[in-house]
C-alpha cells in the first residue's frame, strides 16, 4: 500500500503542475525509440550550434532553448500508439469504452480519437489559449522544454483544445506524449503521456430531455462568478454539465476497475475550467487520486468559435493508471526494450487480465555529489536533466541528502545522492564511475557550480 500511495502523490495527470512554482552511449542502450515521426520523416530531431530541427522544421536557437539532445531523442517515440505497449492497452480501454458508450443515429462512435498530434507547439498554444497568465509559474524555463521563445514541447494535451474544437469538433478524445523538467524517482520521468476528453453541448442538446427545456438557457447576461458557476453560465446549465461529467468519469473508471468501485469527488483549481474536480478513487485499501477535470472556461470556448455552446474536459495520466492496473513499480520501465517486459502485455485481447511479473531486481550503486551552487538563475530541474542526459535512464533516483549555507559568505552548496540502477544488468562501479565523473565535470561547465568533490 505504500507504493500507491506514493504513486499518486507523484505521478502526474491533466492537468498538472499549476500549483508548483563517451558515457552516454551506455546509456542510451537500455531504451532506443524505435517509434515512427509523426509525419513519416527519416530525419531524427536533433540539436545544432544554432537551431533545434524537429520534424523537418527548423527553429532558431534563443535565450530560451533548453531542450536537450536526450528529450528530443524521445519526441516521435508514440509508446501510447504501440500495439501491445501497457500505455496503448490503457488508451485502447479507454477509447473503446466511448465508443461503445456513444454512438450516434448511424451507428458510428460520436467521440473522435486523436492521438499522433505533434507534441511541438506554440507557446501560444501551451498556455495563452489555455488563459495560463503571463506570469504563471508553470510557464518557468525550469519547468519546461523550449525550442525557442515561441516554440516549445507540449506541457500537456490540452495545448489542443482550441484547435480542435475550432475546427468543428465538439466531442474528442486525445493522446499524446508530454514534457517536462522534474525531478527523478521511480514516479517522475520528463517524458510521460495523457489523455483528455472534451464535449461541449448546445443548449438543445442540453436540455432535451428536461421538462420545458425550451424555456432554459445555457447562459445569462449580468451574473456573476461563484464557487458554482462562471459569470456568463446559468446555475441550472452547469448543473447539468458537472453532471453528464461526473456520470462520464464514474463509468470510465468502473469500466477500467472494476463496477463496485467506491469514488469521491473533490473540489479544486485548474486555470482553464469552473468550477473544477478532482477525481479519487478506493483501490486496495487506499484513496488515489487519478484524474482532474471541470466545466471548461466559457472565454475559452469563445476564443475557439463555438460561444454558443458550454462543455465539460478531463484529463489524465497514461502511466499513473498502468502503473497501479498492472502492477508496475518504476516508471522507467515503460521505456524498456526488454523482451521480458514487453512479452507480458501481448495480450489476445485488450481485457485480458495482467499484471506485471517483476524482472529480476539488480543492485543498485550509490555515488555523491556536491558542489556550492551558482551566484544565480540555478534551479534544482537544472541538474536534473544534466543527470538524466548524461546518465540516462541508467539512473533510478536522485536525492538532495545536504543543504549548507556557509556562515561568512553565504554560498550554499548542495549534496545529492545518485542511485544507479541498470534495468536489465549488473552494472559495475567503474561503469558508473565515468558516468559520475561525466556529471561532474559537466555541473561545473554547463550550470557554473564548483566542485567539493
Amino acid at each position: 500500500m505504500t507504493f500507491y500511495k506514493t504513486l499518486l502523490k507523484h505521478i502526474r495527470h491533466w492537468p498538472a503542475n499549476w500549483h508548483r512554482t563517451g558515457p552516454l552511449a551506455l546509456s542510451h542502450k537500455l531504451n532506443p525509440c524505435r517509434g515512427l515521426l509523426t509525419d513519416g520523416s527519416a530525419a531524427r530531431p536533433r540539436i545544432t550550434e544554432n537551431s533545434v530541427e524537429v520534424f523537418s522544421h527548423v527553429y532558431p536557437r534563443d535565450d530560451m532553448t533548453n531542450v536537450t539532445d536526450k528529450i528530443l531523442s524521445k519526441v516521435g517515440c508514440q509508446l501510447h500508439n504501440r500495439p501491445h505497449h501497457p500505455l496503448w492497452l490503457i488508451k485502447e480501454r479507454i477509447k473503446d469504452h466511448f465508443y461503445r458508450s456513444y454512438i450516434g443515429r448511424t451507428g458510428n462512435p460520436l467521440f473522435s480519437v486523436h492521438d499522433n498530434l505533434s507534441p511541438v507547439v506554440t507557446v501560444e498554444q501551451n498556455f495563452d489559449s489555455l488563459l495560463i497568465p503571463p506570469e504563471h509559474p508553470s510557464r518557468k524555463k525550469g519547468d519546461n522544454y523550449y525550442l525557442n521563445r515561441t516554440h516549445m514541447l507540449r506541457a500537456h494535451t490540452s495545448a489542443h483544445q482550441k484547435e480542435l474544437v475550432r475546427s468543428g469538433l465538439d466531442r474528442f478524445l486525445l493522446a499524446g506524449d508530454v514534457y517536462r523538467r522534474d525531478e527523478i524517482d521511480s514516479n517522475h520521468y520528463p517524458v510521460f503521456h495523457q489523455m483528455e476528453g472534451v464535449r461541449l453541448f448546445s443548449n438543445h442538446e442540453l436540455f432535451a430531455r428536461v421538462e420545458n427545456g425550451e424555456e432554459l438557457s445555457l447562459f445569462e447576461s449580468g451574473g456573476r462568478r461563484t464557487p458554482q458557476k462562471q459569470e456568463t453560465h446559468t446555475l441550472e446549465a452547469v448543473k447539468l454539465v458537472e453532471f453528464d461529467l461526473k456520470q462520464a468519469l464514474t463509468r470510465l473508471m468502473r469500466h477500467l476497475f472494476g463496477e463496485d468501485l467506491e469514488i469521491r469527488w473533490v473540489d479544486c483549481y485548474f486555470p482553464f475550467t469552473h468550477p473544477s474536480f478532482e477525481m479519487e478513487v478506493r483501490f486496495q485499501g487506499d484513496w488515489l487520486e487519478v484524474l482532474g477535470c471541470g466545466v471548461m472556461e466559457q472565454e475559452l470556448v469563445c476564443s475557439a468559435g463555438a460561444g454558443n455552446k458550454m462543455g465539460w474536459a478531463f484529463g489524465l495520466g497514461l502511466e499513473r493508471l498502468a502503473m497501479v492496473l498492472f502492477g508496475i513499480p518504476d516508471i522507467r520501465l515503460f521505456w524498456s526494450e526488454d523482451e521480458r517486459f514487453l512479452k507480458q502485455f501481448r495480450l489476445s485481447d485488450i481485457y485480458q487480465p495482467v499484471i506485471f511479473q517483476p524482472l529480476s531486481k539488480y543492485p543498485p550503486l550509490f555515488n555523491d555529489i556536491s558542489f556550492w551552487l551558482p551566484a544565480e538563475g540555478y534551479t534544482e530541474n537544472d541538474f536534473y536533466d544534466l543527470v538524466r542526459s548524461i546518465g540516462g535512464d541508467l539512473v533510478e533516483k536522485v536525492t538532495l541528502v545536504d543543504e549548507f549555507t556557509h556562515p561568512k559568505t553565504k554560498r550554499v552548496s548542495h549534496c545529492y545522492r545518485v542511485t544507479y540502477r541498470h534495468m536489465e544488468r549488473t552494472l559495475t562501479q567503474e561503469e558508473v564511475r565515468i558516468i559520475h565523473g561525466a556529471i561532474e565535470q559537466a555541473a561545473e561547465k554547463e550550470l557554473g557550480a564548483q566542485g567539493r568533490y
